[in-house]
């Protein structure tokens, strides 16, 4: 029997991985007996920060290549999205309670599959340990008395009721024309604009121990810290209204995008929006764009501190520790960053602990696909060792020099690789 500690994104792929080929496996779960401080569901696979996933163009973005990568190898992940696929024009994002729910459903209904509802408080001996970046206090110094450890802080962004948001200030519009107008914009005229940053300069945050700025992830910055860094930074990132016109035809001086959060369109979420303010200053700063005015706000966003392993100093590119036996690690607890990287790695352990019960020796993917690189990433000599996302510049270089063609060679060449590896795992 194989034990999987923890049955978030990773663990719960893993899990349906083994247990869909006959793999007995024991899926340890602390929910609901105990929650961390950023989940609140009690089904598997709960996703915290965003309902997005990224990208779904396979041969225009790295992320959205390895989500074909992953649908290949069979990924119960890339099959749930689809299910609670929400609209957002060039993105797969997914309502998240339908999303949880099929994984969930999924994993119960495995035979092979015995969840154990439980805290693990010390690591196993063997088995994939996938406890995410908010791995419980007990474990985690477990881990940190064998393994050298690190950590980084990201945040979540709020919620707010569609039917609060005033729609005479938005129009919908997807960027560049992209889609079928799947995200609510919310224009902002300059003072307008100005107003809100000055203000959320000004707001008061929420207090956490102390921690440097260095240690706040890039991908998941949140917004306050962001304009900080100069009046115009959002309007170049997270509000920039490039590719998108107004009602009267024109390009708004900022706009802040609202993304559908559920199937039936009640909830939006505030795109790029990740914040440490507190409760009663995001209401304050946020309800003064002006489709937001009289917002009810359904969840307010959080920051929480992440914690992972020094990966290149204890795991080999097949996420097995290196001086441990039959003990491997997945998730974001490795190092990937983001909710289709933390699914993949999960995934592939369970490959490679597949190929091992099956007799087969370790193939790693070459760093030609996706999956390959990250594999890689996590593995490979790296004094600076950080969290990393899927993208193009941890792939092998391909000599093409114009870009769309290149990334559409690569998307061929990463998808036969892919097609090895499967075939090798037979898969």
């Amino acid at each position: 029997m194989v034990k999987i500690v923890g049955a978030g994104l990773a663990g719960s792929e893993a899990a349906y991985f083994l247990g869909s080929r006959g793999i007995d496996v024991e899926l340890c779960e602390m929910k609901p007996k105990k929650f961390t401080p950023a989940h609140r569901s009690e089904n598997f696979a709960e996703l915290v920060c965003s309902n997005s996933l990224k990208s779904d163009d396979v041969s225009g973005n790295a992320c959205g290549l390895l989500k074909e990568e992953m649908r290949r190898l069979g990924s119960l992940t890339m099959r749930a999205a689809e299910f609670a696929r929400v609209p957002a024009g060039g993105a797969l994002a997914v309502d998240r309670e339908r999303f949880s729910g099929y994984v969930t459903e999924n994993i119960r209904a495995c035979k092979h599959i015995r969840v154990t509802e439980e805290e693990i408080c010390a690591l196993p001996q063997a088995g994939i340990v996938a406890t995410g970046p908010l791995t419980s206090e007990a474990l985690a110094e477990d881990i940190r008395r064998k393994f050298p450890a690190l950590h980084f802080y990201d945040a979540s962004a709020p919620i707010v009721s569609a039917e609060s948001v005033d729609k005479a200030f938005t129009f919908s519009a997807d960027r560049y024309g992209n889609g079928t107008g799947d995200y609510l914009n919310c224009p902002l005229g300059k003072e307008e604009y100005e107003r809100f940053v000055r203000e959320l300069l000004g707001a008061e945050r929420a207090e956490l121990h102390s921690f440097e700025k260095k240690e706040i992830f890039e991908g998941c910055m949140p917004i306050e810290v962001m304009a900080a860094r100069g009046k115009d930074t959002l309007r170049f990132g997270t509000f920039k209204p490039v590719g998108l016109l107004g009602r009267d035809g024109k390009r708004p001086y900022a706009v802040l995008q609202l993304r559908k959060e559920n199937a039936e369109g009640t909830m939006y979420g505030l795109v790029g929006c990740q914040t440490n303010l507190k409760f009663g200053e995001q209401k304050r700063v946020f309800s003064l764009i002006p489709a937001l005015h009289d917002a009810e706000f359904l969840r307010y966003g959080v920051m929480h501190r992440n914690f992972y392993l020094q990966s290149p100093d204890v795991l080999g590119a097949d996420f097995s520790v290196k001086s441990e036996r039959g003990l491997y690690f997945a998730g974001q607890i490795t190092g990937v960053e983001g909710y289709v990287e933390s699914a993949a790695s999960g995934l592939l352990a369970a490959v490679h602990v597949w190929n091992s019960l099956c007799g087969r020796e370790t193939y790693v993917p070459e760093d030609t696909c996706v999956c390959g690189a990250l594999s890689r990433y996590v593995a490979a000599p790296n004094r600076d060792f950080a969290p990393m996302n899927a993208n193009y510049g941890i792939l092998r270089p391909l000599d093409v020099r114009d870009k769309k063609e290149k990334h559409r060679a690569m998307a061929v060449r990463a998808l036969e690789e892919i097609e090895k590896f499967k075939a090798y795992s037979q898969i």
